[in-house]
């Protein structure tokens, strides 16, 4: 009788592999896909450089990330343009030193301050007294709360706690000082507290609770429960929504696969291939991926040379994102 059961198991463990064989990207697809994406990414980001002194999150934090991670992949970038792009960011936080030293920041305060070091470390930046005035501003700034509170409310990026913290905790972990390391430990164990009472309320708040949860190395089992809520979330398109009542877009995907992969889930888990699948269809002919803003503007319009007209914030913000989230699918080089 067990030898009987056995073989329908045998036989259905492999049929389920070879659907999974049938049904993964093939690595020629997803290169594809990224190849048509870092144009228009290095565009963006040139172009917000040449016409704006201010750092951007979503022009240059977010595209150097996934600049750099396709180059981890083999693919060529325009390196003298990524040091510029490093020394423009490197520029803005030192103009803003004092500001930095005395806990006062600039607009965007931890989430520019978290984007600008994320996009540093991305680049190899070494540390610097820049990064240590920015880390001290971390450090310095609502020190006597539980945990940073976000600035402005530009969702989906700015538009949360979760984001907020997992950016000053990166950026901490990153570049602060053996000399700040005691004011980093408490911080740590502070958000450590808030995080565990914190409840998520979007698909932003979910990713940034879960890497957060990964940056203060909580326990394995907490970190693969928040992986399955987030898992549990995917759509039946593939892809992840901003809110529920929204539909699945490159943003919310792109950012949910990242973090899966951030914690662990491997490209080749089903979720992840179907989240590849959704982004490779919504891509657009240019390579980029469009999502509609939903924030208020309050800054003074100007092209950057992306696409999709008044939402290329966002959707520059979410073609980093997907191709981050592709290129993590591909081996390293």
């Amino acid at each position: 009788m067990p030898v009987r059961l056995c073989l329908p198991i045998a036989a259905l463990l492999l049929t389920t592999a070879a659907i999974a064989d049938e049904t993964a990207i093939a690595p020629e697809e997803l290169r594809s896909a990224i190849e048509k994406s870092l144009p228009l990414l290095e565009t963006g980001a040139v172009g917000h450089r040449e016409h704006r002194e201010c750092f951007s999150c979503h022009n240059q934090g977010v595209p150097i990330v996934a600049l750099t991670t396709a180059r981890s992949r083999g693919f060529k970038i325009d390196e003298e343009e990524l040091a510029r792009q490093l020394a423009f960011i490197t520029g803005f936080l030192k103009t803003n030193r004092e500001k930095f030293l005395q806990g006062k920041g600039t607009g965007g305060q931890v989430d520019t301050a978290g984007y600008a070091l994320l996009a540093l470390e991305a680049g190899g930046q070494k540390s610097d007294d820049t990064t240590s005035a920015v880390a001290e501003y971390l450090l310095l700034f609502q020190k006597d709360a539980d945990h940073w509170n976000n600035s402005s409310d530009r969702p989906p990026s700015e538009g949360g706690e979760f984001t907020t913290n997992y950016l000053g905790l990166r950026g901490l972990q990153t570049f602060g000082t053996p000399e700040q390391q005691e004011r980093i430990a408490a911080r740590r164990e502070q958000i450590r507290t808030w995080l565990a009472k914190a409840a998520p309320t979007s698909t932003e708040d979910h990713v940034f609770r879960l890497r957060t949860m990964k940056l203060l190395d909580l326990p394995r089992e907490e970190i693969a429960a928040a992986s399955k809520e987030l898992l549990s979330m995917q759509r039946d398109d593939g892809g992840w929504n901003q809110l529920t009542e929204m539909e699945s877009d490159p943003y919310a995907t792109g950012t949910v696969l990242v973090a899966l992969h951030d914690t662990g889930v491997p490209a080749s888990d089903t979720a992840y291939q179907r989240g590849l699948q959704f982004l490779l269809k919504t891509q657009q002919d240019d390579g980029s991926w469009h999502v509609k803003s939903r924030s208020k503007p309050f800054q003074t319009y100007f092209e950057t040379g992306f696409p999709h007209g008044k939402d290329q914030f966002i959707s520059a913000a979410a073609s980093g994102w997907a191709a981050t989230a592709l290129a993590l699918a591909l081996e390293t080089k």
